[in-house]
């Protein structure tokens, strides 16, 4: 029964990072690369989204209850796994120390940037190009969000890897060096995207 249940809450993490989790992570690096058109350019996307009817229905029970539940069994995951890097040193054993790794540092930067935006939002400021030009200004905090943004785009790329094989869609070992290089594509596209994004707040 145990294990039936451990199975169970595996399976919905690892789905929960994917959709809607992983989706949201997408779609919010595209509204913030926004910024690369400038203030006003941001502020419209921005805009949009605080718009949306339902916004906080939306927030609530499609991005923080899923965001809680699989960061709280994240770190179940990531301190009672057993990594094998140090006797194996293969790329996936490696892949799987740093998902975990990753997972812990997403965890602290979403939760900051989080508390510096949503929260404030909350006791009335307002989130736009120039709140997070002033959070950027301070070079700390820039290299902060470069490793949080890199962080959580690469647990998201590798964790979509992993969706792939526990959800029996890679299964065959060619399929999953497929799946490889995909997932690496994603990476890089989306590091891209959110880094770009970053230095048009600077």
């Amino acid at each position: 029964m145990a294990g039936n249940r451990e199975f169970f809450y595996r399976r919905l993490h690892s789905l929960l990072g994917v959709i809607p989790v992983g989706l949201f992570l997408v779609q919010h690096l595209v509204i913030n690369h926004f910024a690369t058109g400038g203030e006003e350019s941001f502020n419209k996307a921005a805009h949009f989204m605080e718009s949306l009817p339902f916004r906080y229905a939306l927030e609530i029970f499609i991005i923080f209850l899923p965001l809680l539940f699989h960061a709280i069994y994240g770190l179940y995951i990531a301190f009672t796994a057993k990594n094998n890097t140090s006797k194996f040193g293969f790329f996936r054993n490696w892949m799987f120390r740093l998902q975990r790794i990753s997972g812990v540092i997403t965890l602290v930067f979403v939760t900051w940037h989080v508390w510096e935006t949503r929260i404030a939002a909350a006791f009335g400021a307002e989130v736009n190009y120039q709140m997070m030009e002033n959070i950027l200004a301070n070079p700390i905090m820039f290299w902060f969000y470069v490793l949080g943004v890199v962080s959580t785009i690469f647990h998201f790329a590798n964790g979509l890897w992993s969706f792939m094989v526990s959800w029996g869609i890679t299964v065959s070992p060619r399929a999953q060096v497929i799946s490889t290089y995909v997932t690496i594509g994603i990476f890089i596209a989306l590091s891209f995207v959110g880094i770009r994004a970053l230095l048009a707040f600077v």
